[in-house]
């Protein structure tokens, strides 16, 4: 059994929050997490997945939520969203931390008043695909390595990565466990076709969305690009104000991810729009139809997915780290281009670049190298990940790191 490195934000969240949300794609591993969690804790664990539990949960939500006693687990807590006024009830009259764990395969921080209805209440912690660490068996280290300017002490792992085989094979657990490619293939289409099909037809209340299906493989090819919504648009044959809608849907089910644009008073002019992500590799490989080989025969494709796995394991890391960290990209209109900036609260930044190859130029750090100039002491490192194998000091606070130290303990 794979451990999940959130386990710990969640007990920490229960230890002084009445609810907890795990929130995350469908198939990432929030019903084994809870199960086991319900297991370890003598909790009682309810599932909307099963009809009857959801007809009587969706029937008399203030009478369900009354009858339970103790910690209780609720999986797939989207899908009967009257529960949320009710648990908020509850909770008012008895705040003791622990007393609800949920789970949700929808976004609800983004669904019209259930982020409302347990303000203060709830805690909200967000579950990924695997990360490359977990597969190995390890908690990350990279970002407080990196924000420490220590990150020339990372213990590198062996260096015979095959990325091409990683990117392809992405991080649901259920994909990470088929041999082959035709079999990871065949689930990445019953998935594809049951998330479309069900969960966003749920959230979106109408028919009519055969449309998306075309627009998840547009997007998979713009992976890592400005997002630009009149080219989508016009490419899917959809309306601007549908395909707003169909891209707040995808984001909602996690399978799409807007990277904003970083700007800061820098005195230029800054590209503003946001860059475009698929949660996971292996699934905008198969909608791509690249499998590992083709990866390592189409370089400019593989410097696509390889920026948007290392923004996807960025954002699986900060989902268990104790300090909040924000994800942009940055890009001003004279063409300094950064793939990665993460800030602070306290307003310092760290920055990547992402490079497909074994060998990097010195113009490669120039964006960094400007960047740093500008910000002073605000900049606590600039990284150049690439597919060597040695970590090389490029100047003050910049570094070429090998692309597995972002997975080292």
């Amino acid at each position: 059994m794979i451990r999940r490195n959130i386990q710990r934000s969640v007990h920490l969240a229960m230890g002084d929050t009445p609810v907890v949300l795990i929130n995350g794609a469908r198939q990432t591993g929030k019903t084994t997490l809870v199960q086991q969690m319900a297991a370890a804790s003598d909790a009682q664990y309810y599932t909307l997945d099963d009809y009857a539990t959801l007809a009587l949960a969706a029937g008399d939500p203030a009478g369900f939520i009354r009858n339970l006693s103790g910690p209780v687990v609720i999986d797939e807590i989207q899908k009967a969203p009257e529960l949320f006024p009710a648990i908020k009830l509850e909770v008012d009259k008895d705040r003791r931390p622990g007393r609800f764990l949920l789970t949700g395969s929808a976004n609800v921080m983004a669904l019209p008043r259930l982020s409302e209805s347990l303000a203060g209440r709830m805690e909200v912690v967000q579950l990924f695909p695997f990360s490359a660490g977990e597969l190995a068996g390890a908690i990350e280290g990279f970002l407080p390595l990196l924000f420490a300017g220590n990150i020339a002490q990372s213990k590198l792992p062996p260096t015979n990565v095959a990325i091409e085989a990683t990117l392809a094979r992405g991080g649901y657990p259920e994909a990470t466990q088929r041999e082959t490619d035709a079999r990871r293939e065949a689930w990445f289409g019953a998935y594809i076709s049951t998330i479309l099909q069900r969960d966003v037809r749920d959230l979106a209340r109408v028919e009519g969305l055969h449309a998306l299906p075309n627009l998840m493989k547009l997007l998979a090819a713009r992976a890592s690009g400005l997002l630009n919504l009149a080219d989508v648009g016009r490419d899917a044959g959809l309306a601007h104000t549908t395909l707003t809608r169909y891209l707040v849907l995808l984001e909602t089910v996690f399978l799409v991810h807007r990277l904003p644009a970083w700007s800061r008073n820098l005195g230029q002019r800054l590209v503003k729009a946001p860059k475009v992500h698929l949660m996971d590799t292996g699934l905008a490989c198969h909608l791509l139809g690249a499998d590992a080989q083709r990866l390592r025969e189409d370089r400019p494709l593989l410097g696509r997915l390889l920026e948007s796995f290392v923004v996807s394991e960025l954002r699986k890391q900060i989902s268990w780290t104790d300090q909040r960290i924000s994800l942009y990209h940055f890009r001003t209109s004279v063409g300094w281009e950064v793939d990665v900036i993460l800030e602070r609260p306290d307003g310092s930044i760290a920055a990547i670049e992402v490079k497909a190859g074994a060998t990097v130029a010195a113009e490669d750090f120039a964006a960094l190298k400007a960047l740093r100039d500008r910000l002073g002491r605000q900049f606590q490192a600039g990284v150049v990940l690439y597919l060597g194998d040695q970590i090389v000091p490029f100047g003050d606070k910049l570094w070429l790191v090998p692309l597995p130290a972002l997975w080292v303990a």
